[in-house]
């Protein structure tokens, strides 16, 4: 993303949302963070933006549908740049570490599911709760 895409969703381009962006952009994909994480990085990159500036930030952005934000349970919330694409999560309940996947399969089944029952589906989210087989 760059400065055209924080002008499209309506905010004025300034460094704390420029420097918050490309961390988020140049995370491993599919890596999620907290604010905290953020702000420590900033710090840790010379930039002198406090923590309720991320905080501000990052709900502007999500409420522009630049960044999606998930609140997993016993968690903190968590933050992922909006590529457009859905996914589905799966969090190891021992190591907290976060796993993607995709699924057109369970997409038709919900699909199917919906449609059994007269709805047609609008929207889903799935979280799967893990833990390592032994």
């Amino acid at each position: 993303m760059e400065s055209m895409d924080l002008r499209k969703a309506g905010l004025k381009v300034t460094h704390p949302r420029m420097r918050i962006l490309e961390l988020l952009e140049l995370r491993t994909p599919r890596q999620h963070m907290t604010a905290e994480d953020i702000y420590r990085q900033l710090l840790e990159q010379g930039d002198e933006i406090g923590l309720a500036t991320v905080y501000r930030v990052l709900t502007q952005f999500e409420a522009a549908g630049l960044v999606v934000k998930h609140n997993f349970e016993g968690g903190h919330a968590l933050y992922e740049i909006d590529r457009g694409d859905h996914h589905y999560h799966m969090v190891d309940v021992v190591s907290d570490q976060i796993t993607e996947f995709e699924s057109p399969e369970i997409v038709a089944l919900l699909n199917k599911i919906a449609g059994e029952h007269g709805y047609v589906l609008d929207e889903h989210s799935l979280v799967l709760y893990v833990r390592k087989k032994r």
